[in-house]
């Protein structure tokens, strides 16, 4: 109880402070709470606190959470884990209309422009480091890349699988493939196209400028130790499976290709549908995948360098961020 009374004190305090930021043409500037981390860390149940004191909304930069098919596999908040929070792209999609980092960041704005006319701050949560940067900073100007170029890396992905251009992509730029999502098809062609069209590595094209945006953003960034963290991965697939995932998962077989769908959760349960390996396996890759990459998200956020790093029950920190 003596938290919330803090919590209140300093959210009072912090409205002062909020209302003393200013831009260079002595414009009030509204404010965007980024709570970012890994998968399980614990960053819907705080968002809901942080949003219900600030009497805000959250914005998911999930790129999986906003397609409406994919539930169970996607830890998608519920009504209940929202508690009448609103939140905005969540079930917003289909998976037959892709969602794209520059598609995301268009309509993400429009979101935010009209939020920011009625609330001075708001709350953007998830673990898509690339989607939170494009609304924070813009996106990086990337180089045009020849569409036979494109053809050719499809084809070798249909024909050879992904293991030969992830090996490929580690060559090239070891730097971008220590972060990105290697089990992503669509992002390690994308990155391929780039390196082989133009000699360099694709990591040297991103965020070369920033985006002035009509907001501050506040850069937060949740970690728990790495046993307890990876326990909670653990805990949380036991429970998605206990909740139907491999029958969520068979729904969507005639899907299975789209890209929305190559990705953890949903990549190593196609396979046992198939009877390529037996239910043990299954669950052995489904816990080593989603650990794996809940440390592709840490390394993303700690390489971007401005975060400030706080455990999930520690919303003290996060205000005092903010004044």
């Amino acid at each position: 109880m003596q938290q919330h009374v803090g919590f209140a004190v300093n959210e009072a305090n912090l409205a002062y402070s909020l209302r003393d930021r200013v831009n260079q043409t002595n414009d009030f500037v509204k404010t965007l709470l980024v709570i970012a981390g890994p998968t399980a860390v614990g960053k819907t149940a705080l968002c809901v606190r942080l949003a219900k004191s600030l009497q805000t909304d959250v914005v998911s930069a999930d790129s999986r959470q906003l397609y409406r098919e994919l539930t169970i596999g996607t830890a998608k908040p519920t009504p209940d884990e929202m508690e009448g929070v609103r939140h905005h792209f969540i079930n917003s999609h289909s998976i037959t209309d892709a969602v794209n980092a520059g598609r995301y960041e268009r309509e993400c704005l429009a979101v935010l422009a009209d939020l920011f006319q009625q609330k001075d701050v708001v709350i953007l949560s998830g673990g898509t480091g690339l989607y939170i940067n494009a609304v924070c900073f813009g996106l990086d100007d990337m180089p045009t890349v020849d569409p036979l170029l494109r053809e050719h890396l499809l084809s070798r992905f249909q024909n050879e699988g992904l293991s030969l251009l992830q090996e490929e992509l580690r060559l090239l730029d070891p730097v971008y493939a220590e972060t990105a999502d290697l089990q992503n098809p669509i992002r390690v062609t994308r990155a391929l196209e780039v390196c082989l069209s133009t000699g360099q590595p694709y990591s040297s094209f991103r965020r070369r400028q920033t985006t002035k945006r009509p907001f501050h953003p506040i850069m937060i960034a949740l970690d728990r130790p790495r046993d307890e963290l990876y326990a909670r991965i653990d805990a949380r697939m036991d429970a998605m499976l206990a909740a139907g995932l491999i029958d969520e998962v068979q729904s969507l077989a005639p899907y299975r290709d789209l890209p929305a769908l190559q990705t953890v959760g949903y990549q190593e349960i196609f396979p046992y549908l198939d009877g390529t390996y037996d239910y043990d396996e299954m669950v052995r890759l489904l816990k080593r995948n989603s650990r794996r990459y809940a440390k592709r998200q840490l390394t993303w956020f700690r390489n971007q360098g401005n975060y400030t790093w706080v455990a999930p029950d520690d919303e003290e920190k996060i205000l005092s961020c903010m004044m």
